[in-house]
């Protein structure tokens, strides 16, 4: 009896090498615009201690109560795979001293994470995010670049209609006169609302603003809003920092229902969101971040940041018809006949990869009519076919897989040291024609 073939785990997705050069594509856009705003690249564990989340993200929250993949082992205390990168990233400035370095500190990061949800578009159970951490400034001027470098992350991607919303949840000083008045507004409704919002009544009355049941949705449609009861210094801080994204020509709406999902923000919160995506909208989201380093054992420092789903971002690009960058494809195939002729293909195949050429040769034992089908199907951009008459005259023919006709005359190469300096300047002269690059005449 056959065996039952092995599947992938529900809300995980396999990305085929057809489909890498979308991932490249949006992987190079984050690096190189994280990189021009001054973001190094830092990398942290998969899993990290259960506890670290519980005080980060917080207790009441959806992604500790129901989202976290934990585990514990023999020996060990319990660990989670990590749900966001935040956290481990603010755990690992403090604990590899980068805080005592000058600050601010700005770091970016490209991982997988884990939640167990309803998978969905654009929401799955292991997906990958970019995000950026920047700590050591509580100016204004800090969240508006960071808020910049989102917004210039698509705008390379090419993306349009992304509408940025911004908020300000406050301090706690603030924030604590706010709960006070969400209580007061949905205690006469509380006995409507679901059993998380009971909950959350008492723990978190914030997150009921948050609550994704219809019926307290609509309760909450009346609720106050934060913006209302800022502090003098949040509401300077909030204004400040839409007179910095007036300046640099970033247009934004003020959200007042915003409260992102995870509790150690306060003060700024923004969201950009896409209507291309269905329900899941949100393409990235970040904020300020205050009191989050000292929570977690380190010096009171200010911080922020924000996350971006790659899956999103991608979904996204792909609705809109944004361009990736072309998948890259053989160079140069080097058919063989016979057994001589295969050793001379496997030594040119090896001389031009140390050039950077992706060369490609027989490895399987083809004919020459399958060799062949083989370079059309891997779409290789030349291709050469040597046998013993091509080995006893020391030439081969090169020929254009990619060219509309056959030209007039063959271009011919020599079996020899010259071949990987005459094919490296054919395979150049070829890229800059395709980029409608003007080589000019002589006069």
């Amino acid at each position: 009896m056959a065996q039952l073939m092995v599947k992938r785990p529900n809300g995980t997705r396999d990305v085929v090498p057809s489909q890498m050069y979308k991932w490249n594509t949006v992987e190079g856009i984050v690096k190189s615009q994280a990189e021009a705003y001054g973001f190094k690249e830092i990398r942290i564990p998969t899993f990290e201690e259960t506890g670290l989340f519980v005080r980060s993200v917080g207790d009441t929250t959806d992604v500790v109560q129901k989202e976290m993949y934990s585990v514990t082992a023999t020996g060990d205390d319990g660990f989670t795979l990590r749900p966001e990168g935040t956290a481990g990233t603010i755990r690992a400035l403090i604990e590899n001293g980068l805080l005592n370095d000058g600050l601010p500190q700005k770091l970016f990061y490209v991982l997988s994470c884990f939640r167990h949800e309803k998978p969905q578009a654009g929401r799955l159970r292991e997906f990958h995010q970019f995000g950026v951490e920047m700590a050591g400034s509580s100016d204004p001027r800090a969240d508006a670049e960071v808020i910049s470098l989102a917004k210039s992350i698509l705008d390379a991607a090419g993306l349009k209609n992304i509408q940025l919303n911004i908020n300000s949840i406050g301090c706690p000083e603030c924030r604590a006169k706010y709960q006070q008045a969400l209580k007061d507004y949905f205690a006469p409704s509380l006995d409507k609302m679901c059993e998380t919002c009971h909950n959350r009544y008492e723990k978190n009355p914030l997150r009921l603003l948050d609550c994704k049941s219809e019926i307290c949705s609509e309760i909450a449609k009346g609720a106050p809003v934060i913006i209302d009861y800022l502090c003098d210094d949040c509401r300077t801080h909030f204004e400040s920092l839409q007179k910095y994204l007036t300046a640099m020509g970033i247009d934004f709406a003020i959200n007042p229902k915003i409260v992102r999902g995870l509790d150690y923000y306060t003060k700024t919160v923004f969201e950009f969101i896409s209507t291309d995506i269905g329900s899941q909208g949100t393409v990235c989201g970040g904020g300020r971040y205050d009191g989050l380093i000292e929570e977690l054992g380190g010096k009171p420092t200010p911080a922020l940041g924000f996350g971006m789903g790659l899956e999103r971002l991608i979904l996204t690009m792909e609705n809109q018809g944004a361009e990736f960058a072309d998948e890259e494809s053989c160079d140069i195939y080097i058919g063989s006949m016979g057994e001589n002729a295969a050793v001379k293909a496997m030594q040119i195949c090896r001389e031009l990869r140390e050039d950077g050429v992706r060369a490609e040769c027989d490895v399987v034992g083809r004919s020459v009519r399958a060799q062949m089908k083989y370079a059309d199907k891997i779409k290789a951009k030349f291709s050469v076919m040597i046998g013993d008459s091509e080995l006893e005259s020391g030439k081969v023919e090169l020929k254009d897989m990619q060219a509309a006709e056959k030209p007039a005359e063959p271009t011919m190469l020599t079996l020899d040291e010259n071949f990987r300096g005459c094919f490296n300047a054919l395979l150049i002269a070829k890229q800059l024609d395709a980029e409608g690059f003007d080589f000019g005449t002589d006069e």
